[in-house]
């Protein structure tokens, strides 16, 4: 340690003409390399562009090369590496606390071994190593060392990984999330408050007077509005999986946010997103049991199966697809056939039968029992106005928990395409808060406005109109594709749009599902609270 090298040969490699070509076309879709040294990922200093250019920016990763616009790029081929230590002289004892390089393309003519320089460097920038796509090209790789101390302490090291780019544009995200919230909330609480309070008293009020002829209002349809819905076994599994998700998200983003997760344990999220979502089965099993005799439901061996094995089929299957396409381009970023075993293993041996034993807990348990009585036969919906038919109030139902989220979104996709850590999980905690309120909110104000006009069909309208949230994030993904990536292989380009679609999807359900409980628990709420003959 403290030893510094210069110019150390680390091995010569024959590249083929076959390999070059491959080399050269991730070079040009900028690929970068990754690195770990004590635990850090290798850093890259780098000029800010635009306004940020007089600010050095610090990248995980460094790039695999440098695309100079002439028929090859540039293979870096030579590494300095600068690692900074902290002396702690009570102990003495020295810690690594930073590593960054600066790589450099050095024609092997150039290299000159043990050298400080490792070559002219006035030359390396005219005669840089270019890989002939014809012939074989000799490669020599060489390194440099260099060490220097800092008062960094171990224990802050992260702190320049983690650091907030632009702190301002996350507090913004906030404040306009919360500003949406408010808004929402001041709706919500006008209803309440004002028009249903009113409504109630008045129809209690009109139960007294013999001259009183006919309800008025969401009243009208208090004989229809707990009928069972079209396919109730699917919307209660959807409603179930549904909240298996939220349960996994919200005790995931409260680990991270009160520091469970540790940026140093690689895989940490993902292995306890996975962990919780197993466990958590058990709650898919018992609410969607619960919703599906609550419907009259009597298929019940089916709905333990669906709850069990579709929704995650489909992820899995998506998944098990997405790998086949990295292990097609033998990338190391494919998951091994080990690993998978090992998931479907979690599935069959935990997350299974514990849905079904939440499935025997809620087939056991009581009816669910509604504060109103369906009438045997339905009542025919009037003609509805442009925003208030399925679609349309959907797609505006949507918008909202969106625009909530969007800038979040943002850094969050940065982080996941451009080597950067994502740990401001206090700020996606108050997000995460706010999506919930905004997409129970938004869904209780169109259920109410559906039921003033005689609109009785709000069961699988409540989960959409939530749900429909995740197309407005699938169509912002688009968007972030076509402005902001630059991704041009075929393999990459079905990645990026498979684990969105995925996401997306796995979105759709969690924001349903909290909007369906919303729903029903106002529903109940307000038809609970009048007189019925």
């Amino acid at each position: 340690m403290i030893q510094p090298k210069h110019c150390e040969k680390l091995c010569d490699v024959d590249i083929s003409g076959e390999e070059a070509k491959f080399i050269n076309n991730r070079i040009r879709e900028n690929y970068a390399i990754n690195w770990l040294i004590d635990g850090l990922p290798v850093g890259h200093v780098r000029q800010g562009a635009g306004k940020d250019q007089e600010k050095l920016m610090y990248s995980i990763g460094f790039p695999l090369g440098v695309d100079d616009g002439k028929d090859n790029p540039k293979l870096n081929n030579h590494y300095e590496i600068t690692i900074d230590y902290h002396h702690n002289k009570q102990k003495d004892t020295l810690r690594v606390v930073g590593v960054t390089v600066e790589p450099y393309s050095i024609d092997n003519a150039l290299i000159v071994p043990g050298s400080e320089l490792c070559g002219n460097k006035a030359q390396e920038q005219l005669l840089g190593l270019y890989l002939s796509e014809k012939k074989t090209t000799k490669t020599t790789y060489t390194y440099s060392v260099s060490w220097q101390e800092v008062d960094t302490a171990w224990a802050t090291r992260w702190d320049k990984y983690l650091l907030v780019g632009e702190p301002r544009i996350h507090w913004f995200s906030l404040v306009n999330s919360i500003i949406i919230v408010l808004f929402l909330t001041g709706m919500v609480a006008m209803v309440l408050l004002r028009a249903l309070h009113k409504d109630i008293s008045r129809y209690n009020q009109q139960e007294a007077q013999e001259d009183f002829q006919e309800d008025f209002g969401w009243k009208l349809v208090h004989g229809d509005v707990f009928r069972a819905p079209p396919y109730p076994m699917l919307l209660s599994i959807m409603v179930g999986n549904g909240s298996q998700m939220f349960l996994m998200a919200s005790v995931t983003i409260l680990f991270a946010a009160l520091g469970f997760l540790s940026p140093s344990n690689r895989g940490s999220l993902a292995t306890v997103m996975i962990v919780f979502y197993m466990f958590f089965g058990v709650v898919a099993g018992f609410i969607s049991s619960r919703l599906y005799k609550m419907f009259g439901g009597e298929l019940w061996k089916r709905n333990v199966i669906g709850t069990a094995f579709l929704f995650p089929s489909i992820i899995f299957g998506g998944f098990v697809g997405l790998n086949f396409f990295l292990v097609a381009a033998n990338s190391s970023g494919a998951v091994p056939f080990g690993t998978m075993l090992g998931l479907v293993a979690l599935w069959f041996l935990v997350s299974t039968p514990l849905s079904v034993i939440g499935s025997y807990l809620g087939f056991q348990r009581p009816k669910v029992e509604t504060p109103v009585r369906a009438n045997q036969i339905p009542r025919q919906i009037p003609d509805q106005v442009f925003y208030l038919r399925p679609l349309p109030s959907m797609m505006i139902g949507g918008i909202l928990p969106f625009g909530a989220i969007f800038i979040e979104l943002y850094f969050i996709l940065n982080s996941i395409w451009f080597h950067k850590i994502y740990y401001v999980f206090g700020f996606l905690f108050l997000v995460f808060g706010i999506l919930i309120l905004t997409c129970a909110e938004v869904t209780i104000l169109m259920c109410y406005f559906h039921l003033c006009a005689e609109d009785y069909h709000w069961w699988w309208r409540s989960f959409f109109t939530s749900g429909a949230s995740a197309i407005y994030i699938f169509l912002y993904s688009i968007m972030y594709y076509f402005t902001t990536l630059q991704i041009k292989s075929f393999t990459s380009v079905v990645l990026y749009f498979g684990w969105t679609a995925i996401m997306s999807l796995m979105f759709f359900i969690l924001s349903g599902a909290i909007g369906f409980f919303a729903t029903f628990f106002f529903v109940r709420k307000i038809y609970g609270s009048i007189k019925i003959d």
